[in-house]
């Protein structure tokens, strides 16, 4: 019985896991699959070489209203550029301030940092994946 018990288990804990933790899940904010690669030797993506100088990409393909990106200082962090707590609307697309994006819909402020809201709501901004190809490229992808 106690072999059972043990296999039993086993295969729940084999079967909980995932070989990609990454889950954000916003009914609002249903993307399909893209790739992009970002230059930063070019000039629109030049202030990704720096700290805190988030840069938009309103290529289209390319989340729902483009991505935003920025250099942490520890990393490179990529944003949905929509607001995520919104029905999609004219008024969903995020503003940028400094380190902070801002939702024209309800005037919610989100860091670029952790992509976290300064007041309480239930989603936070939905990130993007980012691979680091060299020292001025990254890709961005979902």
């Amino acid at each position: 019985m106690k072999k059972i018990l043990t296999l039993v288990v086993l295969i729940i804990a084999l079967a909980a896991c995932s070989s990609d933790s990454y889950v954000n899940r916003n009914p609002y904010l249903n993307t399909g699959s893209f790739s992009c690669t970002v230059d930063m030797t070019l000039p629109s993506n030049n202030g990704l070489l720096y700290t805190a100088n988030p840069v938009v990409i309103r290529t289209a393909g390319y989340g729902i209203n483009g991505l935003i990106v920025m250099n942490t200082g520890s990393g490179y962090v990529a944003w949905e550029n929509t607001c995520p707590n919104q029905e999609i609307t004219s008024c969903s697309i995020l503003t940028l301030n400094g380190a902070y994006a801002t939702c024209p819909c309800d005037d919610v402020k989100y860091s670029l940092f952790t992509g976290q809201p300064t007041t309480p709501m239930k989603f936070n901004l939905k990130a993007y994946r980012i691979e680091i190809l060299s020292s001025t490229a990254i890709r961005v992808y979902n």
